[in-house]
Parts: structure tokens; sequence; C-alpha cells
């Protein structure tokens, strides 16, 4: 099985990273390959409304690393958004990344059907579940099962490195992680012999 995490931030290795690589963690020790894919330094263009991908089933714009994502999706077994919040809500890149990949989504039924999803975000203070449910309704408008977790896939810092102070955020990303696990073996049909373990606060180390 394969996930490909999508880190929407502006800084490849910031909060948004972390949290991801901190989920991407549990995943490979339960043996899910992971593959993280990054916007820092790039600019995803938006939907041009073209509606080609209506008869080509992909976009024809070509010029941004978005087909080459896209077709990373489609392979995937399930699928991690990670974004920070920057105005109330997604970056801009991954924003127009879901445009985009919801209207060939949307105009070819069944591309990223029964996959398993799930979302993150880094956040200072305000503006988190907003980013969270633009992530989710993503998934549930596309025929995708979400993994869960102990409370909303969020942890709050500023500065790079921030989350880890943490306890509840990061604790919230393991118990994500391990759920991630049990959806993802159980669309598999693989045997699952017992439900993620719940992870504490207390048990998380902080750095």
């Amino acid at each position: 099985m394969k996930v490909l995490a999508i880190n929407g931030s502006a800084r490849k290795a910031g909060n948004t990273a972390i949290l991801l690589h901190t989920v991407g963690d549990v995943l490979k020790e339960a043996g899910i390959d992971v593959e993280i894919v990054s916007f820092a330094g790039q600019i995803i263009e938006p939907c041009r409304a073209c509606w080609a991908c209506s008869d080509t089933g992909q976009c024809v714009h070509q010029e941004d690393l978005f087909p080459e994502i896209f077709k990373k999706m489609e392979k995937a077994d399930g699928i991690l958004l990670g974004s920070p919040v920057y105005a109330a809500n997604v970056t801009a890149n991954m924003q127009a990344f879901l445009e985009r990949a919801a209207h060939i989504a949307d105009t070819n039924p069944g591309f990223l059907a029964h996959k398993a999803g799930a979302a993150v975000v880094a956040a200072r203070r305000d503006g988190a579940l907003g980013a969270l449910d633009t992530m989710n309704h993503f998934f549930l408008t596309h025929e995708m099962y979400i993994a869960g977790s102990r409370y909303w896939n969020v942890a709050y810092g500023q500065l790079p490195g921030d989350v880890r102070y943490d306890p509840e955020g990061m604790a919230t990303m393991k118990s994500l992680g391990h759920s991630l696990v049990y959806l993802l073996r159980s669309l598999k049909g693989v045997p699952v012999w017992q439900r993620p373990a719940r992870i504490s606060v207390q048990a998380y180390s902080n750095p």
C-alpha cells in the first residue's frame, strides 16, 4: 500500500512538514510506503475552467507540478493533505491544486473513489478548522473515506518547529496515523487484529 502526502506549505521543512512526517512515520512502521511532495518554491496555477479534462481525463495545462502529482494521487491507496493557515484557510497553492483535481474528478467519476484520505493543519492561532474542512470536503465529494483522530487534526505553532511544543496536537497526529493504517488495511481486506492504540498526551514527550 502507498500513501501520497502533499505539503501545501511555502516552507518545505516547516510545521506542516513536521505534522506530515509524524503521521507518515506511523504509516511506515506499519509497512506502508509514504511519499511526501511539497509545493514549496512552486506555483500551482489555478483552474482555467476550460473543461478539457472532461474529454481527456487529465489537466491539459502542463506547465507546473499539478499533472505529475495528480498521477501519483490516482495510483495511491491513500492521500494525506497538509496545509498551514495563512488567511483563515488553506494556502493558495493547495486551494488551486484541489480545485483542479476536483474538476478532473468531477468530470471523470470514480477517479478517486474509495481511497483513504486524511488532512492535517498547522496554525498559529485561528482559521484551522476552515482549512481542515476545505481539505476534508474534497475527500467527501469524491467518494473517499476519511480517517479521523482523537480530536481535530491541528497543531499550533508559529515559527518552524513550534508545533513540537504542542503535546496534544502531536499526540493527535500519532493517533491519526494509527487510524489511517487501520482504514487502509480495512479497505484492502488486510486482517486487522486490534483497533489502533490510544496515544495519551502525557505519554508524548516534548523536545
